[in-house]
């Protein structure tokens, strides 16, 4: 790619690209002279006032650009690769990777696994340290590529090692030294494995950790995910409620601290914790900010929040509503979105709201979130059930803007399926009240999500 340029796919009316004669299959070689290695090389180097863009038109002629403007004034192009590169794929072998425990079969986009520091910044994705180079490093910190998340598991280097099944694993920490160091901002993940990565050397990675704030300005504690699909792979036990008591008891003392070091809360337990110690959610001010709901700390508190702040705004609604609706979530979700439906028919009993749960069949019933329930387990299990005027689904059940659940049923099948029209809601408490609410006939997003 580097050699042949980066193939331009649409050039912005009016702007400066459009100027200059650009069209659709011309490809920009260099920028001042340098060669681009993606995206974040092509957006700092067209920064400056006055730049030398070398592109070759789609019929092989070559040319260098002079274009004078603005500082900071975007070209007006778009690429055939968003990020003007390959993605960075994983090579470590962690004992606790979910994809490895998927069934086959699906497809093939599901089984990529990524380990790309630009992923991080551009789309919150966290990587293990051990894909990047030294130069990758240097680019973090020449274009401030921040926040940068981060799994690392446990700061035991000789036990990262054996959980990534990499043996530089451990030295590859060290890289988080430097972004220390440079002032990069960071994020922290800690998948939790039972009898290897907690108990002592949970406290002492938390404690290791709270050595790089205030850069390091969160860490998320996970339980690991278990499917029916291991087979082969390394033994795992999901987690009693005796042991989220201790991770919880634990990471509440670190909060103390961290809170007097610096006034953040620091190290967070996601809310599976909670709900399997049966104990209450955190107040939404422990959450500093919930900097990590990709990660389900603090989502379940943000709903709640949200949803009576809504509620409370609908005590004096002219029109009561009325009839009857579905609502259906996932097991760690069921219990707060049912007490969510009681409190709405309280308020208006002409109105009755079904909420069912739904056991993940298709990756077994260890897995509780509502973003990897499948189309067929929900049609499977609300076939014959009292379903009303409208089902309600979560959007993070869908694939990224579109209406495919992840085994590629859709929603229009969903809705064939079961007699019943589907409205996919939005993440959070308000658009779930509005949903709720919506009259007979209407709808709360459009089928094309």
């Amino acid at each position: 790619m580097k050699r042949d340029g980066h193939v331009i796919q649409k050039v912005l009316p009016g702007s400066i690209a459009e100027e200059m004669g650009l069209e659709p299959g011309d490809a920009v070689l260099r920028v001042n002279g340098q060669e681009i290695d993606d995206i974040f090389d092509y957006q700092f180097l067209v920064q400056d006032e006055y730049i030398e863009v070398a592109v070759r038109a789609k019929g092989g002629e070559e040319c260098v650009l002079e274009i004078e403007k603005d500082f900071g004034e975007d070209l007006g192009l778009e690429f055939e690769n968003g990020l003007m590169d390959e993605y960075r794929s994983c090579h470590n072998k962690c004992i606790f990777c979910f994809i490895d425990q998927m069934p086959k079969g699906m497809r093939d986009t599901l089984y990529f696994k990524d380990d790309d520091s630009r992923l991080s910044f551009l789309q919150g994705n966290y990587v293990t340290l051990t894909n990047m180079s030294e130069h990758d490093i240097d680019r973090i910190i020449r274009y401030r590529l921040e926040p940068i998340n981060i799994s690392f598991q446990t700061t035991n280097p000789e036990l990262r090692c054996m959980m990534l099944h990499n043996r530089f694993a451990g030295e590859a920490l060290k890289k988080a030294d430097r972004l220390f160091e440079a002032g990069i901002e960071m994020n922290g993940q800690i998948v939790l494995c039972r009898g290897i990565n907690d108990g002592t050397e949970l406290e002492r990675s938390i404690s290791d950790l709270m050595g790089y704030l205030p850069y390091l300005t969160s860490v998320s504690v996970v339980p690991v995910g278990l499917s029916d699909f291991r087979e082969g792979l390394y033994p795992l036990e999901s987690f009693t409620k005796e042991d989220a008591e201790a991770v919880i008891d634990c990471i509440e003392l670190f909060q103390k601290e961290a809170m007097e070091k610096c006034g953040l809360h620091f190290v967070h337990a996601s809310d599976e914790w909670y709900l399997l110690a049966e104990r209450e959610l955190p107040e939404a001010e422990r959450y500093d900010g919930y900097l990590q709901l990709e990660n389900g700390v603090g989502m379940l508190r943000l709903l709640m929040d949200e949803f009576e702040e809504a509620l409370e705004g609908e005590r004096e609604r002219q029109k009561e509503p009325a009839g009857e609706i579905s609502i259906a979530t996932g097991k760690l979700a069921y219990p707060v979105i049912a007490q969510m439906a009681r409190q709405v028919e309280e308020l208006y009993p002409a109105l009755k709201i079904h909420v069912y749960e739904i056991i993940n069949h298709f990756f077994g019933e260890k897995i509780t979130v509502s973003g990897l329930l499948t189309g067929q387990d929900i049609m499977g299990q609300l076939r014959g059930k009292k379903l009303g005027e409208r089902l309600l689904l979560p959007v993070n059940m869908l694939r990224s803007e579109t209406d495919v659940f992840l085994d590629d049923v859709t929603v229009g099948e969903v809705e064939k399926t079961l007699q019943v029209p589907v409205d996919i809601v939005k993440s959070s408490g308000y658009d779930l009240l509005s949903c709720m609410l919506k009259e007979s006939g209407e709808h709360c997003i459009n089928r094309g999500i």
